[in-house]
């Protein structure tokens, strides 16, 4: 049986864009390595709208970024420009500190598009917090996916069913794309430490238990899983090794809190790389994080 069910919160990123939030929550902050989980949309926009995010920092994470509709263009301090679209993985590396930006490509800001994907963080582990900065593009057809008999999973991070994801493991990360055929079962071993599964679109049932659409079931550790889809589903499962408690503060993820004070320090002091081809920046919160 599930151990946890946690409900999305509603947050806007600004100029109508909403995002459905699962973590970090009260009752949980992470699952495995993964601190931060964001279901972006499915939101229609038209010409008149602006969604894109304007450059920010990081340290001491992983963003894992994973698109069902539409794209997004990638731009950091470390000069990656990369274009996403769905299935393919944009996977950037802080460590001691980076800053990116994620606009809407050219070519569609006239059309109207749809948005609709997954940004979650991964917590870097104590030895890798303070690495260089690094950029990874893995393209969906490189992507391994497994058959099931009522499945289709994709490997995004890590290794499950006998394949493994080319991404670089910088995390002890699970992330797996189910598609469950209507009426179907999947059986989920205990492929993690620390697992977690959220539908996407429709209802399930857990070992025998409904899990609403867009609310996430905290697995029981160590225990095989029964995940039924009365009207097919498409969900994820994230997971892995904890790598210990973490610190979070905007978009600082450290075990140090004297760590995150001195990275809102360096980028109001413009310490950070600039990021090529953008004048404009998200300003520090004002309430600044204490030691």
């Amino acid at each position: 049986m599930p151990v946890l069910q946690l409900p999305a919160h509603a947050r806007d990123l600004g100029g109508g864009f909403r995002v459905r939030r699962l973590l970090p929550a009260v009752q949980r902050q992470a699952v495995g390595p993964f601190v931060f989980f964001d279901h972006m949309g499915p939101i229609t926009a038209g010409p008149a709208d602006n969604h894109d995010v304007r450059p920010h920092p990081h340290i001491g994470l992983a963003t894992v970024t994973y698109l069902f509709e539409g794209a997004m263009m990638h731009r950091d301090s470390i000069g990656c420009v990369q274009r996403i679209e769905p299935g393919a993985i944009n996977l950037m590396v802080s460590g001691r500190g980076v800053a990116h930006s994620e606009r809407t490509p050219d070519d569609l800001r006239a059309c109207s598009r749809t948005s609709h994907g997954l940004q979650l963080w991964l917590a870097l582990p104590d030895d890798a917090q303070e690495c260089e900065a690094a950029f990874f593009h893995i393209p969906a057809a490189d992507l391994p996916e497994v058959r099931l008999r009522h499945a289709q999973v994709r490997v995004l991070l890590g290794e499950a069913f006998g394949a493994r994801s080319p991404a670089p493991a910088v995390s002890p990360a699970l992330y797996l794309d189910i598609q469950l055929n209507e009426g179907g079962t999947i059986e989920l071993p205990a492929l993690a430490p620390e697992c977690a599964i959220y539908s996407v679109d429709h209802d399930l049932m857990v070992d025998g238990e409904l899990l609403p659409a867009c609310t996430m079931a905290v697995l029981e550790p160590g225990a095989t899983t029964t995940v039924h889809a009365p009207q097919g589903a498409h969900l994820v499962l994230v997971g892995g090794e904890s790598v210990g408690p973490r610190h979070i503060w905007w978009n600082f993820v450290s075990n140090r809190r004297e760590r995150i004070v001195q990275a809102a320090d360096d980028w109001a002091a413009g310490r950070f790389g600039a990021v090529p081809g953008e004048t404009e920046f998200i300003p520090l919160p004002d309430k600044r994080p204490i030691a």
